[in-house]
């Protein structure tokens, strides 16, 4: 059994996507496959989401909060940060987790990504990471366009995604360690999925070792582009 499969919790019932059911396996496979650069790779994803002081911060699929953690340091006490993930054990770790005096406080609450229980507008930042692979591609377009919806005009966003090695070798140790959806997860395909959702594109690149991102940005005052339904897919679950 790969690890992949170890870290995953029961079926949620709002969603076919993928929950990480034991918390302690996912931070202990994110220390090893980050080779003690995780702490440094995150604190930069936090600089990149372009958050600032005082920003109502939103981490979709926020899991046990390493990133939302790292948002609340980067708005500082006067902002805000709220993590949404379907899996109850994964939260529960994460308010475990959560430290008040270093910068903005956490509020975790339960939800899925493709249909958000969040006003519209109502954050200035929204960030996920390492969320849409465990999505079935008929949701990834939904959850993109409920991002788009609680962002306030003019808010950023920043997708962060697992970008597989470019050899044969290194793709096939992944599969066997973490399965199919991160051996092949097709990053070529968010530009396309950003867009599609009514977000413009401001920047994109990789942070060592691992990770891939793409910076948006909700403009002032439009409505989304397309419906969901137009967004090219991947083939396969990616």
């Amino acid at each position: 059994m790969s690890i992949g499969r170890l870290m995953q919790g029961k079926p949620h019932a709002d969603t076919p996507g993928v929950t990480i059911g034991a918390p302690r396996t996912y931070e202990l496979c994110g220390a090893l496959c980050f080779a003690g650069r995780r702490h440094r790779a995150f604190f930069r994803l936090a600089a990149l989401s372009g958050a600032e002081t005082g920003d109502r911060v939103l981490d979709v699929g926020c899991g046990t909060g390493y990133l939302t953690r790292r948002m609340a340091v980067a708005v500082g006490p006067r902002g805000a940060v709220t993590g949404v993930d379907p899996s109850r054990s994964v939260l529960a770790y994460a308010r475990r987790r959560n430290r008040a005096g270093r910068g903005a406080e956490c509020t975790y609450r339960e939800g899925v990504a493709e249909s958000l229980a969040l006003p519209d507008g109502s954050f200035d930042t929204v960030v996920t990471s390492l969320m849409l692979h465990h999505l079935p591609d008929e949701l990834r377009p939904s959850a993109l366009a409920e991002m788009w919806r609680v962002l306030r005009p003019g808010g950023r966003l920043l997708v962060v995604e697992f970008r597989p090695p470019r050899s044969t070798l290194g793709r096939h140790l992944v599969h066997g360690g973490l399965g199919h959806a991160m051996s092949h997860n097709r990053t070529d395909l968010l530009d396309g999925l950003i867009t599609g959702a009514g977000f413009e594109i401001r920047g994109s690149g990789d942070v060592r070792p691992w990770l891939t991102y793409v910076q948006g940005v909700r403009p002032e005052s439009t409505v989304p582009t397309s419906d969901p339904a137009s967004v090219p897919r991947p083939s396969g679950r990616g």
